[in-house]
């Protein structure tokens, strides 16, 4: 949890000075590494010079300053970036993925004023000024009611969700003209999607309703353990639930295999069920949402803000693709992946070869759990870097870059993740076994 304390810059003026400030460092950087690089008779690319370990440290240190959804553009694009993008993007993306600054406690008093009254002390036993955990959106306090019932205490930054939209443009404008992306790249649709999905966060009262949606669902389901929110506390910023006490989940990754295994096989069986069973997922996958109970054996639940439906025709492409896995269908693996919209027409017009290689690589490494009962090792990574050859010429080819459609994108975050977490894990589960039911459903 991080020391630092700083205002949130709340105004619009404010936050777009904050903003010029960020590209004006930034820029300055780019001069000064462009300056070595050419005494040295280099002729470096405009990326080259934007993507240095200086202007990482200032991108990702004035985003964690302003929060909300500047930062949160960044951490929703970070999570299984590292065998794809240059080490020094992915150590922008890493750092996003920290505590942010946490409010002063002036500003927090401010806060929590306006929204239960000058005498809100008098509602709790205890009220820690200082929170336990600090995000894009909000920072999280520990409290106490005179009942006895100890919460958690979400409290927004102020002018979070009045900056969403203005935030998010002014970060695509920094990623046009760095140069990273293609001028040709529409990302018209992606944003659009972004700014409702984080309207939709800012909301607390949206999310204590999905909270108690997540809830129902897994009410019979003894491995998993959620909050329940506290209504008459409930306000539009502010977010009062059950405290759940647990380990972050990445501690579990000393634990011994059987117990690894378990924890994961559950994590992905609920996000097969998020896709075909509930038509239902909570999208955000950062791990932090994720806590270990070791004496209880549950795992925590945590933050519903990006809970959204997975409208069956998506579902009915993800069991399309998993029937190509399992049937080693090349031409429905290439046809599914057109179909969700993981690759373009151009790609595969220019690149089918080599997206067949990769279906290859990838057929074959699934090829040894596909016998029932077999066990597939997530922290076997050793067709990463075949994988990554054979896209290369994919990646350089920036005129065919295209993103996939906004609901299949945040469906894919989650399973991204989990899959990240599960190599985290190094877990190993009989994942075929896990997911042809779902496969051979009807419906696809």
């Amino acid at each position: 949890m991080t020391d630092r304390a700083r205002r949130v810059p709340k105004g619009r003026i404010s936050r777009l000075a904050a903003f010029g400030q960020m590209a004006g460092g930034v820029a300055a950087g780019a001069l000064g590494e462009g300056a070595k690089r050419w005494a040295r008779g280099e002729r470096p690319q405009l990326s080259d010079l934007v993507l240095t370990p200086g202007n990482a440290r200032r991108v990702s240190d004035q985003l964690g300053r302003l929060r909300g959804a500047a930062m949160k553009l960044g951490q929703m694009i970070s999570l299984d970036a590292g065998d794809v993008l240059p080490a020094e993007l992915t150590e922008i993306l890493a750092r996003l993925r920290e505590a942010a600054d946490v409010m002063p406690p002036k500003q927090l008093d401010r806060i929590l004023i306006a929204e239960w009254g000058p005498d809100w002390r008098k509602r709790f036993a205890r009220f820690e000024s200082r929170p336990i955990a600090a995000a894009s959106i909000g920072q999280v306090h520990r409290a106490v009611l005179p009942s006895g019932r100890e919460l958690a205490v979400k409290v927004q930054y102020p002018g979070v969700a009045d900056s969403i939209d203005a935030d998010i443009d002014n970060v695509a404008t920094l990623l046009r003209y760095s140069g990273l992306l293609p001028a040709g790249l529409d990302l018209a649709p992606l944003l659009a999607e972004a700014k409702r999905q984080l309207h939709e966060e800012a909301d607390y009262l949206r999310e204590a309703e999905q909270m108690r949606r997540y809830r129902a669902l897994l009410a019979d389901d003894p491995r998993f353990v959620l909050p329940e929110p506290i209504d008459d506390l409930l306000r539009p910023t502010i977010l009062p639930m059950d405290f759940l006490p647990g380990r972050p989940i990445e501690t579990l990754t000393e634990a011994d295999q059987p117990q690894r295994d378990q924890v994961m096989s559950a994590l992905l069986d609920l996000l097969l069920r998020e896709v075909f069973t509930f038509g239902y997922m909570q999208t955000d996958p950062n791990f932090g949402n994720f806590r270990w109970q070791p004496d209880e054996g549950r795992i925590v639940l945590l933050d519903f803000g990006a809970a959204r439906s997975v409208g069956p025709e998506t579902a009915a492409a993800y069991r399309r693709l998993l029937q190509a896995v399992l049937a080693e269908d090349r031409a429905g693996l290439r046809a599914g992946l057109l179909e969700i919209g993981f690759v373009s027409e151009a790609q595969l017009s220019r690149h089918g070869a080599a997206f067949d290689k990769m279906i290859d690589i990838l057929v074959a490494h699934i090829a040894d759990s596909r016998a029932p009962g077999a066990l597939f090792d997530f922290s076997d990574r050793s067709f990463v870097e075949a994988l990554r050859a054979t896209a290369a010429p994919i990646m350089a080819d920036r005129s065919s870059w295209h993103l996939p459609p906004a609901h299949t994108l945040f469906v894919q975050r989650k399973i991204s993740g989990t899959a990240l977490l599960s190599v985290r894990m190094r877990a190993q589960v009989p994942l075929i076994d896990m997911v042809r039911p779902y496969a051979e459903a009807a419906g696809g």
